[in-house]
């Protein structure tokens, strides 16, 4: 089995033994990394080569995988990552930021989150897509943005109920976090009661969402990870609570959330120390991985062969629950790649000197200072 390491796909995979594959979304196309008998790990394949990708899934229903791109659309594999096929048919914007796909009665539904914030539907593999308008219906809608130039807003991250495949929560950088429990067809805005705000935002709507994920075990319980930290709610959204690290800072910026399949209560954030207007000036993003072993109610910074001082962010984590042990894997906006098969109490770096893994723009910060 193979496994994906993005920044805007499906990164949380149970396997009945460990897959010896692992494809990594960077700046300059995919990286097929396999790894060898001693443990070590190669660059076997490389595909989409010039197109910056954004998020990776795989669709185990038709054994198709999916890859989306910044400015390059969706393309989808039938051979295993060899050969590649654009598919965009009623696809009317290209620059993807993210991917998912579920199965409701039977039937494989693929989803794009594009940049501005649209969301789009396939139901036969992504030969043909339509949008659905109504995510965009909402209150919150105009007051959408982002920081950095062209000061637009994206949907950033699609996550499905796992007890309930027609519910659909949608995160928009910055604004809003989205809910639907009709595959798409209507939206509602998660209340935001507790959730941070940017002071110029009304008060009912969210300032920033970057990841939610949701308790296998009880879809009222949602976490997120933002722009001002890392929050839980208990009640399905009516309030939210911060949940940090004491040795988080006021202004920790935690991105990339998974949390294990079979242990949900398992759990590994990617932070950066400061919120990225700063990393410029600083030339340091201060690239961090913290795990939680209690749902989040407490974190521990990992070390055990992660730098203690990293100058780039973490822009990707994947987590692979398997018959017997738990690996994770992070990956850097300079091209590295740290992997751990104990859980995270030990990290190497299995592969560097690729194209930065990286949501589109966080790289430039770094590489410019």
């Amino acid at each position: 089995m193979a496994i994906g390491l993005s920044h805007g796909g499906s990164n949380v995979y149970s396997s009945s033994e460990q897959s010896r594959q692992l494809w990594v979304a960077t700046k300059d196309g995919l990286v097929l990394l396999e790894r060898l008998d001693d443990r070590a790990w190669r660059v076997s394949h490389r595909a989409l080569r010039g197109l910056h990708i954004s998020s990776i899934i795989f669709e185990r229903t038709s054994g198709l995988m999916f890859a989306g791109a910044f400015f390059g659309s969706v393309h989808a594999s039938a051979d295993g990552g060899k050969t590649w096929e654009r598919r965009d048919k009623g696809l009317t914007m290209d620059d993807v930021y993210s991917l998912a796909s579920t199965v409701v009665d039977g039937q494989v539904r693929v989803y794009v989150g594009t940049q501005p914030a649209h969301l789009f539907c396939s139901e036969d593999l992504g030969q043909h897509w339509t949008e659905l308008p109504t995510l965009r219906s909402v209150p919150s809608a105009p007051t959408w943005s982002f920081p950095a130039p062209p000061h637009v807003a994206h949907t950033k991250f699609i996550t499905f109920d796992p007890q309930d495949p027609t519910t659909i929560y949608a995160c928009i950088e910055q604004g809003a976090l989205l809910k639907s429990t009709d595959s798409g067809k209507s939206w509602i805005e998660v209340n935001a009661v507790g959730f941070f705000r940017d002071k110029d935002r009304p008060a009912e709507h969210f300032y920033d969402v970057h990841k939610a994920l949701i308790d296998p075990r009880d879809p009222k319980k949602i976490f997120v990870t933002g722009g001002a930290g890392f929050y839980v709610t208990l009640d399905g959204g009516s309030r939210w609570e911060r949940w940090s690290s004491p040795d988080w800072a006021e202004d920790v910026y935690p991105d990339g959330f998974v949390l294990s399949p079979r242990n949900p209560d398992l759990m590994f954030v990617a932070a950066a120390e400061h919120n990225p207007t700063t990393w410029h000036k600083s030339a340091y993003a201060g690239g961090q991985i913290y795990r939680s072993a209690e749902g989040g109610r407490s974190w521990q910074r990992l070390g055990g062969g992660l730098p203690n001082s990293l100058k780039h962010e973490f822009g990707a984590l994947c987590i692979e629950d398997w018959n017997g042990g738990c690996s994770v894997f992070a990956a850097t906006t300079g091209g590295e790649v740290y992997g751990s098969d104990d859980g995270g109490e030990n990290w190497s770096l299995i592969v560097s000197g690729l194209a930065p893994i990286s949501k589109k723009g966080h790289e430039r910060l770094l590489a410019a200072s």
